[in-house]
């Protein structure tokens, strides 16, 4: 066995998992902390390194392409702070950390394991019921279906039409993007039947994200959501992909609307409508947020 305990976490490797527990000091990011200790199979790995530095050194794991649901519905968006996958290591223990490299490499050579992409998660995403309040919205996840819930800072075409609740069976993909200068962040989920190239803070599928402490933990509901998906890497689900994004020679069959959500549609057609003649929306935001709302109804 091999273990390195620091102040950012602790890393023990048995010879067939690792075992990451996020450290308690001030400086482990929230989202590290709130997603916990994780365990990876030996079999997910796609290797390891060790950087070091002058004051302190990194150790960093390489997760096989589609083994980690966090890390695909991220899509290689985690910052440092806020990857579970590398260890802050102080220059005293520079040894230690080449020691478990060496190790765990040792590992993946008896066992022959390949480096390449995988059809199947095989880390189980973070555990559910989940409930992060972000940007414009409150996003929940229960294991079967997604709620989205509208701040009062959310636009009006939001706000007005009231929750969301999406059955993880009308889910065919999800995506977290996290602020990066001007451009703000979201959590967006693809619904089949329901494309819409609207921005974030007007698609009703979606939560804005303006870059603040709590926006990263956005990135764990979208974890949570994508565990529980079909494979991406699974033919069933690119196909899904298709059909939610509308194929020209077979649009998707409209699913049946209950008659309350057909009147928040109604409303939501009208709050557009204020939007686009106030010139809070131009002509473009407004034609895509309309096809969206028209192909829901």
């Amino acid at each position: 066995m091999a273990e390195i305990i620091q102040k950012d976490g602790t890393w023990v490797f048995d010879g067939d998992a690792l075992r990451l527990t996020p450290g308690r000091d001030k400086n482990v990011s929230l989202l590290r902390r709130e997603l916990g200790e994780l365990l990876v199979p030996l079999a997910a790995l796609a290797g390891i390194s060790f950087e070091q530095g002058k004051k302190s050194g990194r150790l960093r794991l390489r997760l096989r392409d589609g083994a980690d649901p966090l890390l695909h519905a991220a899509g290689g968006r985690l910052t440092e702070p806020h990857d579970p996958y590398q260890l802050l290591v102080e220059s005293d223990r520079y040894g230690v950390a080449e020691y478990f490299v060496d190790e765990v490499r040792n590992a993946l050579l008896l066992d022959q394991v390949p480096s390449g992409p995988v059809d199947a998660f095989l880390l189980p995403g973070p555990s559910v019921p989940l409930s992060v309040s972000a940007g414009d919205g409150v996003a929940s996840f229960d294991g079967e279906r997604v709620r989205l819930e509208w701040k009062w800072q959310a636009e009006d075409a939001k706000s007005a039409a009231g929750p969301r609740t999406l059955p993880l069976t009308d889910i065919v993909a999800v995506e977290w993007q996290p602020t990066v200068g001007l451009e703000n962040g979201h959590l967006r989920f693809t619904v089949r039947g329901a494309p819409t190239k609207a921005p974030p803070k007007y698609d009703p599928n979606a939560v804005e994200l303006w870059g603040f402490k709590k926006d990263p933990l956005m990135a764990l509901v979208a974890a949570a959501v994508q565990a529980r998906l079909p494979h991406p890497a699974a033919p069933a689900a690119t196909a899904a992909l298709e059909d939610a994004g509308g194929a020209e020679d077979a649009p998707p069959a409209p699913a049946p609307a209950a008659e309350d959500d057909h009147d928040a549609l109604l409303r939501r057609l009208r709050e557009l409508g204020e939007l686009h003649r106030s010139g809070v929306l131009t002509d473009e935001e407004f034609t895509l947020a309309k096809q969206a709302v028209l192909k829901r109804m």
